[in-house]
């Protein structure tokens, strides 16, 4: 008959230099996931936190082929005098019309109604950018 081992062969199936290089590994992982993620909630903080002035194009208004009304709101520094710029497009997405808007009221939030004169007739308004006004 033949012998039946009990155990393994000693020092063959011990823990091996591959499963310590995985574990330093993992840990390298996790802390480079854990930068990354936190760079990257640097960045998305520091983008909305920058951003002094905001608009939002509630509704526009097609009054005749060379005007349109559009209703902004406007958020920034009660302090800051805002600057939003606004681009209307014809059906053929061409530009028809480009103005900036001065926003000097003394309050966080402004509602307002704006004209916006136009070349032809539009059919879209963009919203381009809103920075503070240059001192």
């Amino acid at each position: 008959m033949s012998a039946v081992r009990e155990g393994l062969p000693e020092g063959r199936y011990g823990r091996s230099a591959d499963e310590r290089a995985d574990r330093k590994l993992k840990v390298v992982g996790a802390v480079m996931g854990a930068l990354l993620l936190g760079v990257v909630g640097w960045i998305g903080w520091d983008y909305i936190a920058g951003q002094s002035v905001s608009a939002e194009v509630i509704k526009f208004q097609v009054v005749s082929d060379t005007e349109v009304k559009v209703h902004l709101e406007v958020r920034k520094e009660s302090s800051v005098t805002g600057v939003c710029t606004l681009s209307s497009q014809d059906t053929e997405h061409g530009e028809v019309g480009r103005a900036d808007f001065t926003f000097p009221q003394a309050q966080a939030r402004v509602d307002e109604m704006v004209s916006l004169k136009t070349t032809s007739r539009a059919t879209m308004i963009e919203l381009v950018g809103c920075q503070p006004a240059a001192r």
